[in-house]
Parts: structure tokens; C-alpha cells; sequence
């Protein structure tokens, strides 16, 4: 308890919060390394895996991407790009770090997503008149879209905590206090570095929590599981053939 009593003490000194490793520039450089990351592995997973449950085709291999890239050790590759790109280009090896663990959990979102959905609802879609378009946009994209934020939050955790050991190399970030903080036995500044990661984690995690039940469509009955129910997906689906098939009928 007196420990936790120093974090917080170190936490509140007017020290922490001004400088070059200030509080808030730390929390900065750890939000920037995180958000584009995610981001860039969004833009290469979401269509690839949107690609596979659309077409069907490609599962296994994204499937073995996946597991291969969830075993590979977070820390030991960022060591092994930062040797291989040299010491100048520690930021680029550390973002294509990061981008690499967060591909997996987006690709599995995306394309489970899609599979999750009931093929009788794409049927019915189709039977509407709903061109692959409108069944890919309308139906599909909406149905599958909790579960694709779902891999959005499991990606941007994973990425915050490992953001956190890229501080061996100097990247900064907030684990620069907990890095610092260890071989010089202040035990207080460690507790307090990983009080501020463990409090991201958690508000991220909280907002994407909310964000992912948002996600699920109006009309779609929610199960105790946490997955629509079959019945409410095809009213769903329903429902969007009827919007867009004026659309489709007059083109």
C-alpha cells in the first residue's frame, strides 16, 4: 500500500508533468505509435478480409497468417526489425511492429464477420434483387461490423501494450517511466508508469466496448451470447433488400 501511495505521489509531482519526458508527451508519442499502426493494419486487413468472407476462398490461409503471427514474440521481433533497419529507422521498425501484431485480430474480425452471417440471408438478399454491391455493402458490411470492431479492439490492446516495451529502444512511449524506472530500483515510477498504461488499456477498451454494441444494427436482436440470432439477421437483411430494391429496380 506504501508503494501504491509513491505511484500516486509520483504521478501527481509537478515534475511529471513538464519537459521532454513529460506525462502527457509520453502519453502522446504512445497514442501516435498506437493510432497509426492500427491504422495502416486496418487498411491492409479490413478489405483482404472482407475479400474472404465474401468470396469464401482464402480462409485457410488467412487462418494460418493469423496463428503464425500471434505466436511470433512482440518483443523479439521489434528487437529483430530494429536490427535489420538499422538504428536510424527505429520508428519505422517499431510501427511495422506494431502493424504486424495487429493485422491477425483485424483480419480475423473482418472476415469472421462475414461468416457469422446466415447464408439465407444473403439468399434472401439476392432474391430481392439486391445486386452483389448492395448485398456486400447493405447487408453484409452491417451484419458483420460488431464483430469486425471487436478485432479493432483487440488489435489497439494489443498494440498499447506492446507500444509500452518499445521503450527498450528508445522509442518512448509510456513505458519509458517503467523501462527507466526498473534498473534504477525506483519502484514508485514503475507502479506509476503502469498505473497510466493499465488506465488506457481500460478507457480503450470501455470505448469500444460501447462502440461495438453500437455497431449492431437497429432491428437486430441481441442474444445472450452476445451474437445476433438468426431470425433477427434475415429481418435485417429484410428490411435492407426493401430499402434498396427501388434503387436497383429503377437503375
Amino acid at each position: 500500500m506504501n508503494v501504491f501511495t509513491e505511484a500516486l505521489a509520483w504521478l501527481l509531482s509537478p515534475e511529471r508533468w513538464q519537459g521532454t519526458y513529460a506525462l502527457p508527451t509520453l502519453l502522446g508519442q504512445h497514442l501516435f505509435y498506437t493510432v497509426i499502426s492500427v491504422l495502416i493494419a486496418a487498411l491492409i486487413a479490413v478489405p483482404a478480409g472482407w475479400l474472404i468472407g465474401h468470396t469464401g476462398r482464402g480462409r485457410e490461409i488467412a487462418v494460418a497468417v493469423s496463428g503464425a503471427a500471434r505466436a511470433i514474440p512482440s518483443f523479439g521481433l521489434l528487437v529483430l526489425l530494429v536490427l535489420l533497419l538499422g538504428v536510424l529507422q527505429i520508428p519505422a521498425a517499431a510501427i511495422l511492429t506494431f502493424v504486424l501484431l495487429a493485422i491477425p485480430s483485424l483480419l480475423a474480425g473482418a472476415y469472421t464477420g462475414f461468416e457469422a452471417i446466415d447464408r439465407r440471408v444473403l439468399d434472401a438478399a439476392r432474391s430481392m434483387g439486391m445486386t452483389e454491391w448492395q448485398v456486400f455493402w447493405k447487408v453484409e458490411v452491417p451484419l458483420g461490423l460488431p464483430l469486425l470492431v471487436g478485432g479493432l479492439r483487440a488489435a489497439l490492446l494489443q498494440v498499447i501494450a506492446t507500444v509500452t516495451i518499445a521503450a527498450y529502444v528508445n522509442l518512448g512511449g509510456l513505458g519509458w517511466p517503467i523501462i527507466q524506472g526498473i534498473p534504477l530500483r525506483r519502484f514508485d515510477q514503475v507502479l506509476g508508469g503502469a498505473i497510466l498504461v493499465a488506465l488506457l488499456a481500460l478507457i480503450v477498451d470501455l470505448l469500444l466496448a460501447i462502440a461495438q454494441h453500437a455497431a449492431v444494427p437497429a432491428g437486430v436482436r441481441v442474444a445472450q451470447t452476445g451474437t445476433p440470432s438468426r431470425r433477427a439477421l434475415r429481418r435485417a437483411a429484410s428490411a435492407s433488400a426493401r430499402s434498396a430494391a427501388p434503387a436497383s429496380s429503377s437503375a
